[in-house]
Formats: C-alpha cells, sequence, structure tokens
C-alpha cells in the first residue's frame, strides 16, 4: 500500500526551499486587479503548459523543452487581461537592476531577465482602464524578495486573485503542498478565476474537497438555503460572457529535467480538472507553469511497488501522484479563502454553514 501524503510545514509554497512569492494589488476607488510573482532561486529548470482556448501570455515558448532557456528568472501571473502583460515589465527590469539574467556580456549589468507570464481576465470588475502595468511587477517582485516573500503565501482576494471569479463567486489565490514518502516536497500556487464550477451543483460542495489530507480544513454540506444561494448566484453568473483563466505554479525541490518539468505541468492541469468543471474552455486562458529547484535527488521513495528496466520514470510517477491532487488541494484553498470583494460574494459568505 502507498504511505499517505502529508502537508509540508506550512501546507504551502515556503515548504520548498528558496521559492518565494510576492503579490501586489488595489482594491477600492475603481480597482480591483493584481499582480503574483514567483521568484525561484538560481538555476531552477523551467517549463510549462498552455490548455486555455483564449491564453495571454508572455515567453512560454522558451518553456518548450527543446528550446534553448533551461532555467527563468521569475514567474508572473497577473490579472488585466493582454493589457496586464506589462507587469512582467516591472518584473524584468527590476531582476535587471540587480543584474539576475542571462548573461550576455562582460559587465555585471549585461543580463536578460526571463520572466514567462500570463494574465487573467478581471476587466470591468473595477474600473475598465485600472489594470496592472510595470508598477505592479515591480511592486510585487520587490514583495516576493522581502522578509515576507520567504514566509506562509498570502491567499485569496490578494495578488492575481484581486479581482478574480470562479463560476460567479469571488475567486482568488489558493496555496497547498505535500511532502513524499522520499522527502522531497512539492507546492502549487492556483489563481482561481475560472467560468467552470469548484461545487456540486444543487448540493454545493467542493468537488476538490474529497482530495483534502486528513485535518487540512473542516468542511462540511452546506445547508439547503446556502446551496440554493450559491446556485441563484451561478445562474446570474450565465448571462455575462465566460472571460476567465485560471493559472497555477508548481514547484518541487526534485531534480527534474525540463522536459520532467513539462510534464509535471500537464499533471497539474489534470489536478485542476478535479476542481474546476468545466475547465479549459474556448474563452480560458488557463496556464501551468512548472518549477523545479533540483536540491532534493528524485530517489526512489518507500511507496515505489516495483521497477522497471530505467528506475527513473517510477521515481518521476510519486512527483506526478503528488501534484495533481495537490494542485486539487490549492483550488479550494483558493475558494475557502477568498473574500467578498467588487459585489461578488466569496464562498465562506454565500455557504457559511459549510465551514466549521
Amino acid at each position: 500500500m502507498r504511505p499517505a501524503l502529508r502537508p509540508g510545514p506550512h501546507n504551502d509554497r515556503p515548504d520548498v526551499a528558496g521559492v518565494r512569492v510576492g503579490h501586489h494589488h488595489r482594491i477600492g476607488r475603481g480597482w480591483l486587479t493584481g499582480t503574483t510573482v514567483v521568484l525561484p532561486p538560481p538555476g531552477t529548470v523551467a517549463s510549462g503548459e498552455v490548455r486555455g482556448g483564449a491564453p495571454g501570455t508572455r515567453e512560454t515558448d522558451l518553456l518548450e523543452p527543446h528550446r534553448l532557456v533551461q532555467t527563468v528568472h521569475g514567474i508572473c501571473l497577473t490579472g488585466g487581461s493582454a493589457y496586464g502583460l506589462a507587469a512582467a515589465d516591472g518584473v524584468v527590469g527590476w531582476l535587471a537592476e540587480r543584474g539576475r539574467g542571462i548573461a550576455v556580456g562582460p559587465e555585471p549589468h549585461m543580463v536578460v531577465p526571463v520572466v514567462p507570464g500570463a494574465v487573467l481576465f478581471d476587466l470591468g470588475r473595477g474600473a475598465f482602464a485600472s489594470r496592472p502595468d510595470a508598477g505592479f511587477g515591480r511592486r510585487a517582485a520587490a514583495a516576493a524578495a522581502s522578509r515576507a516573500g520567504a514566509g506562509p503565501v498570502a491567499q485569496g482576494t490578494v495578488g492575481a486573485g484581486a479581482g478574480a471569479r470562479s463560476g460567479g463567486m469571488k475567486g482568488g489565490i489558493g496555496s497547498a503542498s505535500a511532502v513524499l514518502p522520499g522527502g522531497q516536497t512539492v507546492a502549487v500556487l492556483v489563481a482561481l478565476n475560472s467560468a467552470g464550477r469548484t461545487w456540486l451543483a444543487g448540493t454545493g460542495e467542493l468537488l476538490g474537497a474529497r482530495h483534502l489530507l486528513r485535518g487540512e480544513l473542516r468542511l462540511r454540506k452546506p445547508s439547503r438555503p446556502d446551496a440554493e444561494r450559491l446556485e441563484a448566484v451561478a445562474d446570474a453568473a450565465m448571462a455575462t460572457p465566460p472571460r476567465n483563466t485560471t493559472l497555477a505554479v508548481v514547484a518541487t525541490d526534485a531534480d527534474l529535467t525540463k522536459v520532467e518539468c513539462r510534464k509535471l505541468a500537464e499533471v497539474v492541469h489534470d489536478g485542476l480538472a478535479r476542481a474546476i468543471d468545466p475547465l479549459h474552455l474556448m474563452a480560458d486562458g488557463d496556464v501551468v507553469f512548472s518549477l523545479a529547484t533540483g536540491t532534493a535527488p528524485l530517489g526512489v521513495g518507500e511507496s515505489t511497488a516495483h521497477r522497471y528496466a530505467d528506475g527513473r520514470p517510477v521515481q518521476l510517477d510519486e512527483i506526478l501522484r503528488a501534484a495533481a491532487p495537490t494542485a486539487t488541494r490549492a483550488v479550494v484553498h483558493a475558494v475557502v479563502r477568498a473574500t467578498s470583494a467588487g459585489g461578488m460574494q466569496a464562498y465562506a459568505d454565500l455557504c457559511p454553514s459549510a465551514l466549521a
């Protein structure tokens, strides 16, 4: 029998040492949007996968396994739809000022930071013209580099999740982690902004709740009035065209290649699909970025019951098995941690009976 996963000490991104997260957002006075930046340690291998029908991305082609670049210097998740891609300019500038990037000349300042990014649609949830710019990216990068950036990730209505919506109710940022029997850690950060629902129609129970680890969250079946209120919100949301996108960053300390990082991103999409129904629609821009810091040997965990001729596929499978449910759990955390804003009600307000 495969030993059960356990959450990391923080059940959060800090459980993958060296990976830092910072947010910047504006809420109120016509603003409801923000940016989240992930800063990995030097030498972190990266890849990713785009599955949504309407992505807004930057430098994702570089993440393909056959491209030259193996590592990245930051990841930028942001609101603002296509306008929000400007936030990544601020991250690039912030990194360049500190000499962090690919060296392209003999002087320390001659670097090119590689900062893939992706946007979600939150236009019009504040004023239409209120959207992230380079200043958002710069401030989020500085927050990631600060002492707070090394601690637990702020979740809910923050950063790229400030203006997020999910199935008509408030979306937001969620994070979760898992430690494998072999000692490797996987963590997933999600910016939940989906057209699809995260709950079971008619009952209000969260789709991803069954993947929670023991003692992680105390959730109950919502009362009938609460479930009916949730359905009414979802029905009202159907009157407007779905413009959404869920973004995620999965990080592990396992020593993965770029090809293996790509596979990790693919599996995280599967984990998101366990918690969001439907996903990857034509108006979604769903993207998963994957990072491997390489400080923990891939190894063979205690749960491996057999060996292939080459044991590495079995070892990688252990990471993949952990990553998918961790992504599902991160979505649940995003739903539970969200707070109402911009006229969008959060699950905690719509279904208080579900929360212990």
